[in-house]
């Protein structure tokens, strides 16, 4: 997969920050993904967000998309405005819909999803062998899916 430039991944709110990319990882079923800082149009930092390009079953579980917003930042929609930019991100990629996850007691990530007008697809028990499951102990996961 070819990276592509990320400079227009910002709007009057928020910008986001190009932190690394990585090449996907086939053994442990990794796609590519982007890994960015979410910013004021500043530049201050007020929390991350990733996009994973690619389907398998982990960003199926895992998601897409993924953020966290530190603490002072939250309850301003930052990482809805940040999954807004990313989904342009993923449609350059090609992607007609990605998946947003969330453990079902993370109210502030459902809310995120249904502010996003997210179709919840399901609460899926994570499989046996999940990293999430073998690693945090996770065991359910609110699957979206979002059309692009």
């Amino acid at each position: 997969m070819r990276f592509l430039n990320t400079d227009f991944l910002r709007n009057q709110q928020i910008k986001l920050e190009l932190e690394r990319v990585a090449e996907g990882d086939l053994a442990k079923k990794w796609v590519p993904a982007y890994y960015f800082f979410i910013c004021t149009p500043g530049g201050k930092r007020m929390g991350k967000c990733c996009l994973r390009v690619g389907n398998n079953e982990n960003t199926y579980y895992g998601g897409h998309i993924g953020y966290e917003i530190d603490e002072p930042y939250r309850g301003n929609h930052y990482a809805a405005k940040a999954c807004e930019l990313l989904f342009s991100l993923a449609k350059r990629h090609e992607m007609s819909y990605v998946f947003i996850t969330c453990n079902p007691d993370n109210i502030a990530s459902r809310k995120t999803c249904e502010y996003l007008k997210g179709n919840l697809l399901e609460i899926a028990e994570l499989p046996k062998n999940n990293d999430m499951r073998m690693s945090k102990g996770e065991t359910e996961k609110c699957i979206f899916r979002f059309e692009l």
